[in-house]
């Protein structure tokens, strides 16, 4: 025995022959050297379930048998069990080229003829387990390293997703102290699109890219963006080109989740009927993810208070949102936010902006 010599004695190693005989003298040989975990049935139909119970190691599968014959009882195992290797050593005493080739192509890996020589029976069965463990060992390793992967992709993609929260809460601190409008934004687009029936993929996809939907403020002058009156038509001009410094920003990522982004950013102030900005687009050329997110952007500018304005209560702004109905918001997103409003308050509630007057 060489490096894996005790794990090959402990293999499962499963006998299928319909003459006891056979079966008695393979499990003596077997336990003579020490093979630990035998299975054994002359019945050629229990095959395939003790296979698959046992977690089998090496088959050693007679040929000639009734009910299902050898060849019958691969096919099976090919079906049914998920293996690119399947361990099987046939017993024959036809070792003609037909039967050879035939049992080849149906998935095993080696011939012990019949009647058996002892150490010929312990050589073959000992290489095949050889082979057998060693891929075991690749399998579970490959397995491993799969899930190392997985693991890295996911502290990448929660890396992006802290440096895009982070990006759009640095947009939105130098008109907002506390951010927190970033955060409940997200949060209520991704209540709007899950009711709205967007899939999930979709709704995670807008969730984690509506933060980022004023990082063209980043580009806004102080002198008005913190304006604390009403903007003039120039001043108003500038502040309206931070949905295009956004998406230019934006720009030019290869992610599902950067492209939403820039999405969100050009298209949240455009309205339903036509009457927004920067484009004019209306009804459905707005992309969804523009329409949910600038109906949850407005009703948490108009529920929040800032430094300049009290807070409107909730019935108040829906009140404004269900006018705002067929023209800044699509009707069937009125409804769907409708649905959800009793969630959404309780995140705001959760989630508040304390300001010093």
């Amino acid at each position: 025995m060489r490096n894996l010599g005790q794990e090959i004695l402990q293999a499962n190693i499963l006998i299928v022959d319909d003459q006891p005989v056979n079966v008695r003298l393979l499990e003596k040989i077997l336990k003579q050297a020490g093979y630990q975990n035998l299975y054994s049935t002359v019945d050629s139909r229990e095959a395939l379930p003790m296979f698959q119970q046992h977690d089998i190691d090496v088959l050693l599968l007679d040929i000639r048998m009734p009910d299902l014959d050898g060849f019958q009882v691969m096919s099976l195992l090919q079906q049914h069990v998920a293996e690119d290797y399947l361990p099987i050593l046939v017993l024959t005493a036809e070792l003609t080229p037909e039967t050879r080739s035939q049992a080849l192509s149906g998935g095993a890996k080696d011939f012990l003829g019949k009647p058996f020589d002892r150490l010929e029976a312990l050589q073959r069965i000992h290489n095949i387990l050889e082979v057998r463990l060693l891929h075991k060992k690749i399998k579970q390793q490959n397995i491993l390293l799969e899930e190392k992967v997985k693991q890295r992709t996911q502290q990448l993609e929660e890396s992006r997703h802290d440096v895009i929260q982070r990006l759009g809460l640095a947009a939105e601190y130098k008109d907002n102290e506390t951010g927190n409008h970033v955060l409940r934004m997200s949060k209520f687009s991704q209540l709007l699109a899950r009711a709205a029936g967007l899939s999930e993929d979709l709704v995670e996809l807008i969730f984690n890219a509506a933060p980022m939907h004023d990082v063209g403020k980043i580009g806004i002058p102080d002198r008005v963006l913190l304006k604390p009156g009403k903007l003039d038509a120039d001043e108003w001009k500038i502040m309206q080109s931070h949905v295009n410094i956004g998406a230019e920003i934006l720009s030019g990522g290869a992610s599902e989740l950067m492209k939403m982004a820039q999405s969100i950013a050009l298209t949240h102030h455009e309205k339903w009927d036509g009457s927004g900005y920067p484009a004019g687009l209306s009804a459905e050329d707005i992309p969804i993810e523009g329409r949910i997110c600038a109906l949850c952007d407005v009703f948490d500018a108009l529920t929040s208070e800032r430094p300049y304005k009290e807070a409107w209560p909730i019935d108040k702004a829906m009140a404004l949102i269900h006018e705002e109905k067929g023209k800044h918001f699509e009707p069937r997103l009125v409804d769907a936010f409708d649905s959800v409003l009793d969630e959404v308050v309780l995140f705001r509630e959760q989630h508040t902006d304390k300001f010093s007057h």
